[in-house]
């Protein structure tokens, strides 16, 4: 049996301050490898665990057996329920490559407009939405960028168009994968009732829509300056307000992990039914051709999901001569309506089978053994400050339903309806797997990071260290989540390390605890455009690898404009003008 633990918020000398400068050790060194060192996630994430283990039983007194322990359920949990989400979703994404449906799906949003400022809102924010509610975890920029390109974008404006698209949606995305982690990492580190993934949901569902609203007017702002946005904003208004709206109203009332999914389907029919009243008065061709300087540089385009290392996933060779003359193409070519029907059937089969399992009688009886079964992780023994049990050392193992397992499901028929053969769907499964390796281990290693971190006290630390900035930290909650994504190019990631500080800072000011972590989550997807690792995939799809540089400088200046709105509405939702907003 292995010897309990308790919790010691300063371990070095009674003093909070110093302990603090041991508990911030490995997140100083996740950072440094990450954004100095540019060293790979998976590397970067490993090394930092073994500094967090090392500070736990060095500085924490933490017994060895029970620091393992940690990181081991740590670990478990990044891969189910996280990566068993990521993973399946990916692998329905990659049916539709298979099958040959992606490419009718493009063609079919090519039709809706030729317009190019238009194709950027249908292309990168709606369809890309589509995506991170889907897969997250790079595929949007890697699979939007492919496609922008292809509709006759210059390869640093479609790397800056996907990569700022990518923002409004992160928070809900892979089926609201960083909402449930922020729910369990923030669970046990405050007795708030209201720190469960469906409270976090609904309370970023009243933060994240309203960025949602400002996404598309810099989306045409980017292709075609002040001209763009006089000229089409009725279109670029209508998607955000109804993306937003969609949002809204699925975190809220329907389900947190349809959220991204619902507002991305209403926003791009709000958009298509516009289109059929109302076109821009002028559509100026903005289309790049061959000789365009830019596009010769584009001789390799990534066309699959890319991993959290920012390592490209499927690489086609010569996809740039392809995408030049597809762009030079008089028109998309037209596909048969029922081949259409079945490009959007994986999505609509995906929103029917997760309908079914959130219809209350049906949700209640999958929560349930022998469905779901909770157990204490196996040795597992640490107690909080107050001497209480930690409820994080408690596993749920929902095996029937995760939302990885509904997205077999979801494959399965998508594979039928698709006319894929059982071979080649288990083969894209197998390949699916090998895409992600770094991706996997990543995501293990910094949830494991994340479950040391909190166990030994570490995080509790930094919560009373933090909390010496009084009612300030409010406006300075977004700017750490912001640096969480920035660094580890995940808000997944950088809600589990920050999530339970959030919640913590929160109880020592006499904040709330669900906005602080809220604003972690909301003011992390302004991280993501500026990340290393989607930098990396955005440059890799475009085939400009090597200048990052470049597109971080294209859009590091709306990554911090709309930071700083996100700051003064965390603010004021804290104050008597917007608290209101805040579920009690």
């Amino acid at each position: 049996m292995f010897e309990q633990f308790t919790i010691v918020t300063d371990p070095v000398g009674g003093s909070v301050a110093v302990s603090a400068v041991f508990a911030s050790l490995p997140l100083l060194t996740l950072f440094v490898l990450l954004g100095v060192l540019r060293m790979r996630a998976w590397l970067a994430g490993l090394i930092s665990l073994g500094v967090a283990l090392i500070v736990a039983v060095a500085v924490y007194a933490m017994p060895a057996g029970q620091a393992l322990l940690s990181a081991s359920e740590g670990a478990a949990f990044g891969f189910f329920p996280i990566l068993w989400i990521v993973i399946n979703a990916i692998w329905v994404y990659n049916l539709t490559v298979v099958s040959g449906h992606f490419d009718v799906l493009r063609r079919s949003m090519e039709r809706i407009s030729p317009d190019t400022r238009i194709q950027a809102i249908i292309v990168a924010f709606c369809f890309g939405a589509l995506l991170e509610a889907l897969a997250g975890f790079g595929t949007p920029v890697a699979v939007t960028v492919v496609m922008l390109m292809a509709l006759g974008f210059r390869p640093l404006q479609a790397a800056a168009v996907a990569l700022i698209a990518n923002t409004a949606p992160v928070a809900f995305g892979a089926l609201a994968t960083p909402i449930v982690t922020l729910g369990t990492v923030t669970s046990g580190a405050a007795a708030d009732p209201r720190l469960t993934t469906e409270t976090l949901g609904a309370m970023v569902g009243r933060q994240t829509p309203i960025l949602a609203v400002v996404v598309p007017l810099v989306l045409v702002a980017v292709v075609d300056g002040r001209r763009g946005v006089r000229q089409t904003w009725p279109v670029a208004l209508v998607a955000g307000l109804t993306f937003g709206v969609g949002q809204f109203v699925a975190s809220n009332f329907v389900s947190v992990p349809l959220t991204d999914i619902i507002a991305a389907l209403v926003s791009a029919a709000a958009v298509v039914l516009l289109l059929r009243k109302w076109r821009p008065a002028e559509s100026p061709d903005l289309h790049t051709g061959a000789a365009d300087p830019e596009r010769t540089e584009a001789g390799r385009v990534t066309a699959g999901p890319a991993d959290e290392a920012g390592e490209p996933g499927t690489t086609r060779e010569a996809a740039a001569a392809g995408t030049t003359r597809e762009a030079a193409a008089p028109g998309p070519a037209r596909d048969a309506p029922v081949e259409v029907l079945r490009a959007y059937a994986p999505y609509l089969i995906i929103i029917a089978i997760f309908s079914v399992a959130n219809l209350a009688p049906v949700k209640k009886a999958l929560a349930a053994e022998p469905w779901t079964v909770i157990f204490a992780w196996p040795g597992l023994d640490v107690l909080g400050a107050n001497g209480k049990p930690l409820s994080s050392v408690n596993f749920t193992f929902g095996w029937l339903p995760a939302a990885g397992t509904l997205m077999i499901v979801a494959g399965i028929l998508t594979a039928v309806v698709l006319r894929i053969r059982p071979g080649a769907a288990v083969r894209a499964y197998g390949r699916t797997y090998v895409e992600l390796r770094h991706a996997i281990v990543t995501v293990m290693a910094v949830l494991a990071l994340a479950y040391v971190l909190n166990q030994s006290g570490q995080t509790a630390t930094l919560g009373a260290l933090f909390a010496t900035a009084g009612g300030v930290f409010v406006f300075l909650s977004s700017i750490l989540g912001w640096i969480g994504v920035a660094v580890t190019g995940s808000d997944t990631s950088a809600n589990a390390l920050f999530g339970a500080l959030q919640v913590q800072t929160a109880a020592n000011t006499g904040l709330d605890p669900v906005l602080l972590a809220a604003a972690n989550s909301s003011g992390g997807v302004l991280g993501k455009m500026i990340s290393p690792q989607n930098l990396a995939i955005a440059a890799s799809a475009v085939g400009m690898a090597g200048r990052e540089g470049d597109i971080f400088r294209r859009v590091v200046g709306w990554s911090l404009v709309l930071l700083l709105f996100m700051c003064v509405l965390v603010t004021l939702q804290a104050t008597p003008v917007l608290d209101w907003m805040v579920p009690r």
